[in-house]
């Protein structure tokens, strides 16, 4: 059983920053793409950030150079480090990432429960 797990949200100011963390557990045999979503209430849930196993990055237009994803292969773990934080980045942020579980397993698709992010003066 793979479980993703989040951790790292809570409340903060405007202008200010967070990092947010996601470590995969359980039966992995590999980790292809990682990345974050984010859900804002009343909204879709949208993609916020990914990255390659190689490190290759993308970003949404709305947190390019405000935001930086990486990740570490050896702690099975992405980072989001969120800067410049604005009122309508205030969501609940998903981790996301494609594992293979065992040599002769496909590729799934894993969710965490997600860790909320408020910005609010």
């Amino acid at each position: 059983q793979v479980q993703l797990v989040e951790s790292g949200g809570g409340l903060v100011q405007p202008g200010g920053s967070l990092r947010v963390s996601c470590v995969a557990s359980g039966s992995i045999f590999r980790i292809n793409d990682m990345g974050w979503y984010r859900q804002a209430p009343g909204k879709e849930r949208e993609l916020v950030a990914a990255i390659t196993r190689g490190g290759s990055t993308n970003y949404a237009n709305s947190v390019k150079g405000r935001f930086t994803i990486s990740r570490d292969n050896t702690k099975n773990t992405v980072y989001l480090q969120m800067n410049n934080l604005k009122p309508e980045d205030t969501a609940v942020y998903y981790c996301n990432s494609q594992i293979i579980p065992t040599p002769d397993s496909y590729r799934m698709i894993y969710w965490g429960k997600g860790t909320l992010v408020t910005v609010s003066s």
